[in-house]
């Protein structure tokens, strides 16, 4: 499993994926477009025979990044996707020279906090009603070597 950046011809898949893994607080199209025009933003994903199986994006500023985005499509989940996209993102964090690394996390999505548990990430805080939906967000944090 190769992964590879983002590109403007992925967004409409990538848009479709979002709304199937987060129905009730995707990413619209404009928030993905916007962020890939952004020279503090990467992008990864997984495809298999031209179809997106998994991605993930974060922001870079200075020694800090934030994890704003990883999925997987439900057919390939379990299946070391997303901790190869997570891998991917930090690889990149690493080679921006970023500290550290944050990312939320919804309280009742348990096998996405076991991936970033995983991952060395460490739960900081719970962030009350953060989704709009009006369930909390575990904040977690990794410190890069």
């Amino acid at each position: 499993m190769n992964g590879r950046r983002w590109t403007f011809e992925d967004i409409n898949a990538i848009c479709a994926l979002e709304k199937e893994c987060f129905p009730q607080s995707a990413w619209s199209m404009q928030a993905l477009a916007d962020s890939l025009l952004s020279e503090n933003f990467f992008g990864i994903l997984l495809e298999e025979e031209g179809v997106i199986t998994a991605y993930g994006g974060m922001s870079v500023v200075l020694d800090e990044a934030e994890i704003q985005l990883v999925a997987t499509a439900e057919m390939y989940r379990a299946c070391g996707r997303g901790r190869k996209i997570m891998e991917d993102l930090l690889s990149e964090a690493r080679n921006r020279n970023v500290k550290t690394v944050f990312l939320e996390v919804r309280v009742s999505n348990a096998p996405a906090q076991l991936l970033y548990l995983k991952c060395g990430f460490r739960g900081l805080y719970a962030r009350s009603r953060y989704y709009p939906d009006g369930e909390d967000a575990i904040v977690m944090k990794k410190e890069l070597d």
